[in-house]
């Protein structure tokens, strides 16, 4: 049976397994006996690539099928510093799946920084998992966090760009529409501090990932990257999500606010 290798987000670990991305997502955010319910974002990784940090050995000898045929499902590998041992030319496709088990597939596209007077606010996700408010497009925000000269860094990022609407342009007196985060006025907070205060590029508006993502406030899209290389995975737009992906948008809008 083919085997496959996966770095998943929530959490962070390499996975082996012997289920194609869409049925291994299933299983990862299901379980086998739909018992258990979690999203899960995870990266197709190239099984041909070497570590010296990874065990990369045991997949060969652990990802075997079971006594009775069926493909083993999952071997974990490594639950740790596994995104910082994983070169970015080994990185596939991102899979996003949804609390029942739907699968959303993103391929990487070239990432064009616009020339925005916005504000942004970004969930990171591995290494660390902060949710934070920036004056930084996706691009200068990936450089400063992996940039050693700052006082706080990362080696690698990887993050998705939220929704803000109006509050991107105007965080006092901007609309909520149908944002759906918790604690506005924080939110609105910590943008007017980065807007009325020049020197500062970032502002930590929750400081740990809550237990579901809501892919429905994915603004541009996933990056990935360290100081010197960024992936993008944008997300489609509202009216490709709901001709050709309509499925997993409808359970994508079941998940509650965090």
């Amino acid at each position: 049976m083919k085997k496959y290798l996966y770095l998943s987000l929530i959490p962070e670990s390499l996975i082996a397994s012997m289920l194609p991305p869409e049925q291994f997502g299933n299983y990862y955010a299901v379980g086998a006996e739909k018992r258990s319910r979690g999203q899960a974002i995870f990266f197709e990784v190239d099984p041909a690539f070497r570590s010296d940090y990874l065990p990369l050995q045991d997949i060969e000898k652990r990802c075997v099928p079971h006594t009775d045929g069926s493909p083993r499902r999952s071997t974990y590998l490594s639950i740790y510093r596994v995104l910082e041992h994983v070169p970015l030319s080994a990185l596939g496709n991102l899979h996003l799946a949804t609390t029942d088990g739907r699968v959303l597939s993103l391929g990487q596209k070239p990432f064009e920084a616009k020339s925005e007077d916005r504000l942004h606010l970004y969930q990171e996700f591995c290494p660390v998992n902060p949710r934070v408010a920036s004056t930084l497009d996706p691009a200068a925000f990936l450089r400063h966090m992996t940039d050693p000269m700052q006082p706080i860094s990362v080696g690698k990022i990887v993050f998705c760009e939220m929704r803000l609407e109006e509050l991107a342009t105007d965080p006092e007196g901007g609309a909520v529409e149908d944002l759906p985060y918790h604690n506005i006025h924080h939110l609105r907070d910590c943008l007017l501090g980065l807007k009325y205060d020049p020197n500062k590029k970032t502002k930590v508006v929750m400081r740990h990932l809550q237990q579901d993502v809501l892919f429905r406030t994915v603004r541009s899209g996933f990056f990935v990257g360290d100081k010197e290389h960024l992936l993008y995975y944008p997300m489609p737009s509202l009216e490709e999500l709901e001709l050709n992906h309509h499925p997993w948008w409808r359970s994508a809008l079941t998940t509650f606010a965090t």
